[in-house]
């Protein structure tokens, strides 16, 4: 299924913020930046790529909803969305 374009585009800034922040955390190691500047940056791109992932998966369940027999047939159906979701947490 295809997300709609305002969700893609949401989801794909928020990739381009997670990218621009691990190379950050690159050149923080390249600089020899302190431990607990590369530990907070590494959690606010772990935490921002996690919210992009949970913003994907509420599009994805948002155009089943909508329609629901095509996404059934694309095989999203309730089970595998359930694992789906289990895949994110």
């Amino acid at each position: 299924m295809r997300l709609q374009e305002n969700d893609a585009h949401d989801i794909m800034t928020r990739l381009r913020r997670v990218e621009g922040q691990i190379r950050g955390i690159q050149g923080m190691l390249e600089d020899g930046r302190d431990c607990s500047d590369v530990i907070t940056q590494f959690a606010a791109s772990m935490s921002a790529l996690e919210q992009a992932g949970y913003k994907f998966f509420a599009a994805t369940m948002a155009m089943c909803t909508v329609d629901p027999e095509q996404a059934a047939n694309e095989g999203y159906d309730q089970e595998r969305l359930e694992k789906l979701f289990m895949q994110l947490t």
